[in-house]
């Protein structure tokens, strides 16, 4: 470690204003009133080829208190803390047309010192070279950014303040945005920072079309054009059609004049996902997500977040703070009941039929039991850190689970006059429509409402705090369902490719494998003569061995020291994934239940 000695002398001189340099640092915390708030994003050719974006925040102000002003570190949605500031470079202000003096108090924050100008600007750069639903991202005619990227926001002030946003880009570029359209061309405003930071922007060439569903206006802007066109995209236009009634009639209404879906389609992307806002989401998909099976599901998903979290939300989340992280146990409230809906919007509105519904939902229980136990109310709280477990978004299976589960309990307790639809409705009147966030007690309340009366500290302290498995043969039977676990063949041996075929590295101690005499180095060729480089080898393996009696005869064929040899062994099976059956024998009342369910009715 170095030391650094300073003279007495200097020491002297230079210990006041260290320590009055450090007392203004820490009592700066709240920025002067600032008023007639703009802010002017520029994206040209130009700035597409250096995949950057020019930002000019100005407002009004008097006197001489510096002006304090952050960039979020996250963006509601994305459970995570990003620290936007760090993609910003060329950081400037200047007041009634001369340059100011400025500084930083931390890494998200700027000190502006207006030396009593009236008009304050401050310009910077930001990188947009992030292809993520709450980052910016810019290719060679377009630009996707979010509010909480670029939009800086007074500190210590009330976040009510009105603003006004202008885009500058080339004539024949378009810009879409369900911010709603200013007095100036290619302006938009926002009464409140949550709003103006709650509607990200398409800028650039891309398609876009729109449709009233419901009476209102839905919008599709899809990139790069020609990405989502003909068939597959009148496919994505059947789905929102059939997804938004049943969603906005779990709540009664549709809290939003227009609605734009924002999708960027890109092959360097490994997959699917959507971020919601509250009048509009963004999809980033890899061409193969495109007219899939998945595609009905995000759409569902993330429209109904409209509702369910950027109107009705936990306590811990109202309101944002965008400075720190703002963690609750209620995600798998937020994001899995939210996904249990988009499954029951899928066959309300006959995106799929009663047996998708089923897959959809043993997909989940398989999921689930495929992790390592955790409680709903700690995989909430911890997906803020990533935990590497594989419990970082166990809230969105588990947690629909946990609704299906809510939902066939409430129905079974009220004899089918009420389910977890009346508690998302009760909650958003008397919790959202107050201006506030959920409880644990307005939550359980609700349910217990709904119910008649019934208590659910045991379900709560068992499936929603605790880790205990869901008892599928008993809340199934409520709507006359039953479950079904395969059983498959287990062989035992744990594998690694090389380039001369499938080597065994493990065997299992009582295995199939174990039994025939498999040693680790052995080189697999084919088990019950299907050869182990078959894609469909699984597939085969249970077709020809699933009816077979455990210890049935199993030959496994190796290759050891050069030479092939064929093992006998003994056929075991382990569970294999669950399947769910509408029971044929089920009560009257169960049938009822589930027909109610699938179509919302009483």
């Amino acid at each position: 470690m170095s030391r650094w000695f300073i003279p007495a002398a200097l020491a002297l001189l230079a210990g006041p204003c260290a320590a009055s340099a450090q007392s203004a640092r820490a009592t700066d915390t709240v920025s002067a009133p600032i008023q007639d708030v703009r802010y002017d994003v520029t994206f040209e050719r130009a700035n597409a080829e250096r995949r950057m974006v020019d930002v000019t925040m100005s407002f009004a102000t008097a006197g001489t208190a510096p002006v304090i002003l952050s960039l979020p570190a996250w963006t509601p949605g994305a459970y995570e803390l990003s620290f936007f500031s760090r993609w910003v470079t060329g950081f400037d202000a200047t007041g009634d047309g001369h340059a100011l003096t400025w500084d930083k108090l931390d890494y998200e924050t700027w000190r502006v010192r207006p030396a009593g100008a009236k008009r304050v600007q401050v310009r910077f750069q930001y990188a947009a070279d992030s292809l993520d639903n709450a980052m910016t991202w810019a290719g060679a005619d377009f630009l996707l950014f979010n509010g909480t990227n670029l939009f800086l926001y007074p500190e210590g002030r009330s976040l009510d303040f009105s603003a006004t946003v202008t885009v500058h880009t080339e004539p024949d570029w378009r810009v879409v945005t369900s911010m709603p359209r200013g007095a100036r061309p290619r302006s938009y405003t926002a009464g409140n920072y949550h709003d103006l930071v709650d509607m990200p922007f398409f800028v650039g060439r891309f398609d876009v079309d729109s449709e009233r569903i419901l009476n209102r206006w839905v919008r599709l802007a899809t990139y790069p054009m020609g990405a989502v066109a003909g068939q597959v995209r009148q496919t994505a236009w059947d789905q929102l059609r059939r997804v938004i009634p049943p969603e906005s009639a779990v709540f009664g209404e549709t809290p939003w004049e227009s609605y734009s879906v924002l999708e960027i389609v890109d092959s360097t992307f490994g997959g699917a996902s959507g971020l919601e806002h509250q009048s509009s989401h963004v999809d980033v998909l890899a061409p193969a997500y495109v007219g899939s099976d998945f595609q009905p599901s995000l759409f569902a998903h993330e429209i109904f977040h409209s509702w369910n979290v950027k109107r009705l939300r936990p306590s811990e989340m109202w309101p944002y703070q965008y400075s720190h992280a703002q963690p609750t146990p209620w995600l798998w409230v937020s994001e899995g009941i939210t996904d249990y809906y988009a499954d029951l919007a899928e066959v309300r509105g006959g995106v799929v039929d009663a047996n998708g519904f089923y897959a959809l939902t043993a997909a989940k229980i398989n999921e689930v039991m495929n992790t390592v136990p955790a409680s709903l109310e700690d995989a909430s709280l911890s997906t803020w850190v990533h935990p590497v477990d594989g419990t970082e978004y166990l809230y969105y299976a588990k947690g629909s689970l946990a609704g299906f589960a809510l939902d066939l309990l409430i129905r079974d307790a009220s004899g089918d006059a009420h389910s977890l639809d009346d508690v998302m409705r009760n909650l958003y009147q008397t919790v959202y429509k107050h201006g506030r966030g959920f409880t644990s007690a307005d939550w359980w309340g609700a349910v217990r409402a709904a119910a008649g009366g019934r208590a659910f500290d045991q379900f709560n302290a068992r499936y929603v705090d605790g880790r205990a498995s869901f008892p599928w043969d008993s809340l199934l039977a409520i709507s006359g369902l039953r479950m079904r676990q395969e059983q498959v063949p287990h062989l035992g041996v744990l594998t690694q490719p090389d380039s001369s075929g499938i080597v065994v590295v493990d065997v299992e101690e009582g295995s199939s494998a174990a039994s025939a005499g498999v040693r680790p180095g052995d080189r697999l060729i084919s088990v019950g003569e299907i050869p182990v480089d078959d894609q469909q080898f699984g597939a085969r393996l249970r077709a020809k061995y699933g009816a077979s009696l455990p210890g049935s005869s199993l030959p496994i064929t190796v290759r050891r020291n050069g030479q092939a040899l064929t093992l006998a062994g003994k056929l075991q099976f382990a569970p294999g994934d669950v399947t769910i059956q509408e029971d044929p024998n089920a009560t009257e009342k169960a049938v009822r239940i589930r027909e109610s369910l699938l179509k919302a009715k009483r």
